[in-house]
This record gives structure tokens, sequence and C-alpha cells, in this order.
């Protein structure tokens, strides 16, 4: 039989102390539970308990405590070896934010797609994939790409998806391409970066050459735009 000291909750195998509801360890569980599920998104052949038991550093009880919890409520699952992963609770609450960050760019969309006269576009990543958010045409070109939201594509191909994997490295970019996406297509692209749990890239996408100098500033100051309203 194992118990406490006073003022504190009773010891489980693993050295770890069960909640007695204060808020502190309310706090604490949450922020393990939270480093839990970035552990798992981060580990693209999943977990197992005793690898986040030990990334987590503590112990194998308490994973299972929160692994019970987030299962529950579908953040996690697991697989047929048993190891962690995301739940489908997760990509609904994602697609439930894509309005409101859709919402939060339109604004620095509008005014880049005036000022670079090409259709401008919001692009975050879903998996290995970038997915366009938010899409806006300018009103003023005779002609421009018509770029649907919802499309997807690889993120090695095209301004927006080279730019997400720019922002990965460190780069503020901007990224130019050529007809990668589609032929005779030119591209330029920034990631959005500072926003935490996000990762995008806005940028704009003409049938001509673009400035790359006069384009690319636009872009970046949009970039920093976005981040500022989604922060």
């Amino acid at each position: 039989m194992t118990s406490g000291r006073p003022g504190h909750g009773p010891t489980e195998p693993g050295g770890e102390r069960t909640s007695s509801g204060r808020p502190g360890e309310t706090a604490q569980t949450l922020d393990r539970g939270l480093r839990l599920l970035h552990l798992v998104a981060d580990a693209p052949g999943g977990l197992t308990v005793t690898e986040a038991a030990h990334r987590l550093g503590i112990g194998r009880a308490a994973v299972y405590r929160l692994v019970s919890a987030l299962t529950g409520h579908g953040m996690l699952r697991r697989d047929r070896a048993g190891r962690l992963r995301l739940g489908a609770g997760v990509l609904h609450l994602a697609r439930r934010a894509q309005p409101l960050l859709a919402e939060g760019a339109m604004p620095a969309l509008r005014r880049l797609a005036e000022q670079a006269g090409a259709t401008a576009h919001l692009t975050v990543v879903e998996g290995d994939e970038g997915v366009a958010l938010a899409v806006v045409e300018p009103s003023w070109t005779a002609f421009h790409v018509a770029y649907r939201t919802g499309s997807r594509h690889p993120l090695e191909r095209g301004a927006a998806g080279r730019a997400i994997l720019a922002g990965r490295a460190g780069s503020a970019g901007p990224v130019t391409t050529e007809g990668e996406l589609q032929p005779g297509a030119y591209g330029v692209a920034a990631p959005v970066l500072g926003v935490p749990g996000l990762e995008a890239s806005v940028g704009v996408v003409a049938l001509a050459p673009l400035d790359a100098a006069t384009v690319g500033g636009q872009v970046l100051t949009a970039a920093t735009a976005i981040a500022h309203a989604l922060s």
C-alpha cells in the first residue's frame, strides 16, 4: 500500500503522484497532455507508451492516464501495434479552426492581390501536402489564375509548399517558382512565421513573370500582417 506525504497525492508506480485536483496539478496534467499530443504529432511512426514516458520524463502509469483521457476525446488512438497516433478529434478541431484562420488572413490577402495584380492565397499544411485555405483574385486585371480553395499539392512543388519548407529550415523567403504546378504559371510565396502550431505560407500566382523584388516584398509584408492577425 502506498501513501503520500501530508499535502501531496498518493504515489503510484513509476514515481508519479495522483492529482488531488489542485489548480497547479491540473495545469501540470494539461501541460503534459498537450506535450504528449505534440510528441505523437511529430512521430510519423507513432510512439509506444514507454517512448512517450521517456520523452516526457514521467512514469508509464501517468502516460496511461493521459492516453486514456485523450483517447476518450478522440485526440489519440492506438494502432494495431499498440503505438500512439493522433486521433480524428485533432482533425475535427483543425477543420473547425480553418474558417477562423481564413477570416483573419483575408484583409492582407486582398491587399496583396490588388498590389501584385495576381491571385493571392494562404496555404496550410495537412500531412505532407499544402492545402489552399483562402484565395483572393485581383479585381482589376483582365486575366488571372483561377486557383480553387481546397486545392492540394505536394510541399515539394510550387512556391506555396516550398515556402513552408523554407520556413521549417528557418528562412523567411520569399520563394519563387515557374511552371511547377501549372505550365506557364509563376509563383512567389513566403512562410507565415511566429504563429504557434501553424505551418502556412502566403503567396501569389500569375500567368506572367513577376518582379521578384517588388512582389517578393509585398508577399513578405502580407506574411507578417497575417502572422500578427493570427497570433
